[in-house]
């Protein structure tokens, strides 16, 4: 019995692991090493995107407000399941 688990683990010692060993390690010193400069550019990407809808939503708020004071209480009365 012990001849037959023998070889088996011979093979998964000198190819498999090493291989395992490797690609954890380099698979983790990648997470740890943050973002690169194309990620970095698209979360700069991301943010200026935020603001500038934030902008927009503040903007048509702000109008809505002016022609129509009560448009906020008529959305609690209305679904928010529902479409416009």
């Amino acid at each position: 019995m012990l001849d037959f688990l023998f070889v088996p683990t011979i093979l998964f010692i000198v190819i498999v692991m090493p291989i395992w060993i490797t690609l954890h390690y380099r698979s983790a010193g990648k997470a740890q090493s943050g973002l690169d400069q194309g990620d970095r550019e698209q979360l700069d990407d991301l943010l200026s995107n935020i603001d500038k809808l934030t902008h927009r939503i503040n903007t048509l708020e702000q109008i809505l407000d002016a022609d129509h004071g009560s448009w906020r209480s008529k959305d609690h009365h209305q679904d928010p399941r529902s479409p416009l």
